[in-house]
């Protein structure tokens, strides 16, 4: 079960510095009122973010409107990567707002045709088609859809295995929970399709061997002939955890998926748009899926999600039977386009891999000192520090969720530990962030650390 941060304000040491600045008991008293009111009109599941009440985000900080500064590591869950504010996106959004063309469902309009243009044309051979949606999980459901289609299509109807891995998530729909790998987020669909499979991902942490043999073990203990396989769809690195699969192990996957007909799909709704150092996720591994989903970074602001991939696979269906009353909505698209613009104008991949660098390194060495971080993981702007019981890996949920606490306290802000046992501290700030913020940053993050332990 997650704990709750408590509404019960604490003082806490005053924080003033260039980039950070605490000036109030947290959470702030005067921000009880909204707080409360939220408890009271929403359900308890909208809990369990850290106590602060957003007033404005710019760049890589976060601002209350009693005086609280915080350098963010968390982007919003992933979204803001061009950075939080960005003029060039709200004067886009502005811009098409005033036109008064503010919806259009499945009828045309320009900006979504602009930006399916502009995701064709910066992704690699074969994805060559785009479907808009306006969340992560229903682009899922999507793609889903299409590997059950095309396997029955070309393997008969024992063709509609979906092979997914322990630990994954990819959304709160139906289909979506059932293709993710955490057992306690499903247990409420209590009968579950037996076409989708979870398999061990070869993290190197808790799944000690991360040969391909793991791959194909896992689908004899389950029962599943590889003839029997539609699709097989992981995160590009495991959202929870931010692992990585190692290169070999990715490159052996996407020969197999192709010698048995069955579909590769790259969930990049984490890891899309400059996160990890390159524009794709996937170019960290030398590969091309047949599908890739988008979802989070696409815009940088607004709901907007995405499924690409090959002509004939998104061709499957006729006219009218796969649209979305929301999808390719014209203020999204000109959000996304604003802010693809950004990443690729100011080469924020690139930034992400060396601004990322000396993340990795602060955060290796901060480990060392450490015997409570089990492994450090990601690539680029994204890092996870898995919380251990010394000696073992026994997730320690309780730690990571105080020293997320703590942070808050000092001025860095993240979203609440996620992932395997809830005990991963996980970092993922703005692209646009400094190296001089992540010097300091980290430094807050080894005190909140020296202090739970």
């Amino acid at each position: 079960m997650a704990r709750e941060f408590t509404l019960v304000p604490q003082a806490v040491a005053r924080v003033d510095t260039h980039l950070r600045r605490i000036v109030t008991d947290l959470p702030v008293p005067e921000s009880l009122p909204l707080l409360e009111k939220l408890y009271e009109f929403e359900p308890r599941a909208m809990r369990g973010q850290p106590p602060v009440v957003w007033d404005r985000a710019e760049g890589f900080q976060v601002y209350d409107a009693w005086g609280n500064q915080w350098i963010d590591w968390s982007s919003g869950v992933l979204i803001a990567n061009a950075g939080h504010g960005r003029r060039e996106i709200a004067e886009a959004i502005a811009a098409q707002a005033r036109s008064q063309m503010l919806m259009s469902f499945s009828f045309a309009n320009q900006p979504r045709a602009r930006l399916v243009e502009k995701l064709v044309s910066i992704l690699p051979d074969p994805l060559k088609k785009v479907f808009l949606f306006s969340v992560g999980s229903e682009a899922v459901e999507c793609a889903i859809k299409l590997c059950r289609s095309w396997g029955v299509k070309n393997g008969g109807r024992s063709k509609h295995v979906i092979v997914t891995y322990n630990n994954a998530f990819h959304g709160r729909t139906m289909g979506a929970q059932q293709a993710g790998g955490i057992p306690e987020l499903k247990s409420w669909i209590v009968n579950l399709d037996p076409g989708f499979v979870q398999v061990p991902f070869p993290d190197g942490f808790r799944t000690p061997n991360t040969s391909f043999e793991t791959f194909e073990n896992g689908l004899r203990e389950r029962g599943i002939e590889p003839q029997n396989v539609a699709g097989v769809m992981l995160e590009t690195y495991q959202g929870g955890s931010a692992a990585f699969a190692p290169v070999p192990y990715m490159q052996a996957l996407r020969q197999w998926c192709t010698g048995h007909k069955a579909l590769l799909v790259c969930d990049e709704i984490q890891a899309g748009f400059g996160r990890t150092g390159t524009l794709w996720g996937f170019e960290q591994y030398g590969i091309v899926p047949d599908l890739a989903v988008f979802g989070k970074g696409i815009s940088g602001s607004l709901p907007l999600s995405a499924v690409a991939g090959r002509a004939d696979v998104l061709d499957a269906y006729p006219p009218l039977s796969m649209t979305s009353s929301h999808a390719g909505n014209p203020v999204c698209c000109a959000a996304a386009l604003a802010s693809i613009d950004l990443v690729l104008q100011e080469n924020l991949a690139d930034r992400a891999r060396v601004t990322g660098a000396l993340l990795h390194q602060k955060l290796s060495a901060m480990a060392s000192r450490f015997p409570q971080i089990g492994k450090v993981a990601g690539k680029g702007l994204v890092a996870g520090l898995s919380c251990v019981k010394p000696g073992t890996t026994e997730p320690n949920s309780d730690l990571a969720f105080d020293v997320v606490q703590r942070a808050m306290e000092k001025g860095v802000l993240m979203f609440a530990p996620v992932g395997f046992g809830m005990a991963t501290v996980k970092i993922s700030p703005p692209l646009v962030i400094t190296e001089e913020a992540i010097t300091e940053s980290v430094g807050v993050l080894e005190e909140a650390f020296g202090e739970s332990v």
